[in-house]
């Protein structure tokens, strides 16, 4: 689908990636955590015996916490509930 805007002509995507993050057109976050946990990588390396448990503590903060703070700066609040 095709769009217009001072005479210049925009295709209209369910998604694409910029500056390495993919955004959507449904404002979602979830495609983006996705793409960086990749499955099994972070399984594997949490369940070695090899790693000590700080060590594990620290890859989760960096991976973890890391993909999911970097855009919280974007994300929109909403209330959802009675009072």
């Amino acid at each position: 689908m095709k769009s217009q805007l001072d005479n210049s002509s925009f295709e209209r995507v369910e998604e694409l990636k910029y500056l390495g993050t993919t955004i959507t057109n449904h404002n979602s976050i979830q495609e983006e955590i996705k793409s960086r946990l990749k499955p099994g990588q972070v399984q594997n390396i949490l369940s070695s015996s090899l790693l000590t448990k700080n060590l594990k503590i620290n890859i989760h903060k960096i991976i973890f916490l890391g993909t999911v703070m970097y855009g919280h700066g974007t994300w929109s609040l909403t209330f959802e509930g009675g009072m």
